[in-house]
């Protein structure tokens, strides 16, 4: 069931992206896509790495943590690994900022330019353990379609 529904939310994205060279309109759009079509999620952006940094690009949901530095909390360890992370509880997180108190489960996927990670998607639900392995394996197709249309 979830395969289909990342499935269709894939054609969503390659179609939004068909035309779009712009990083910006393009994370703007792809993070609107994303915030309207995924369940029990309160933040879905991203941040842009600059330096030994993750700078706050586009995103949906209240006010974010601007800067992160690489290695340090969830943004940070999946920029440092190239992994992507995937928390069931952010509180048992070692490590884990706190942007939003209501934030308890947590995605986070590279966004890679070439073989370089460029950015990380960050996604936050209330809802402890709201993410699983379907989840992980969609959005790290979307975000490849994103790649594929951003950076071809």
């Amino acid at each position: 069931m979830k395969a289909e529904f990342y499935d269709t939310l894939n054609r969503q994205v390659l179609a939004l992206m068909e035309d779009e060279d712009d990083l910006i309109a393009g994370m703007a759009n792809f993070s609107a896509l994303l915030n309207d079509n995924l369940d029990n999620i309160n933040w879905v952006g991203f941040y842009i790495k600059k330096a030994d940094q993750l700078v706050l690009g586009p995103f949906q949901g209240k006010v974010a943590c601007t800067r992160i530095v690489i290695g340090k909390g969830v943004c940070g360890t999946a920029a440092a690994l190239d992994q992507t992370q995937l928390v069931e509880d952010v509180h048992q997180f070692e490590g884990h900022i706190a942007c939003d108190a209501a934030s308890n489960s947590e995605i986070v996927v590279p966004v890679h330019n070439g073989n370089d990670v460029f950015a990380v998607l960050d996604i936050d639900s209330p809802l402890l353990n709201r993410f699983d392995a379907d989840d992980q394996k969609g959005l790290e197709i979307l975000v490849k379609s994103f790649e594929s249309c951003l950076f071809a």
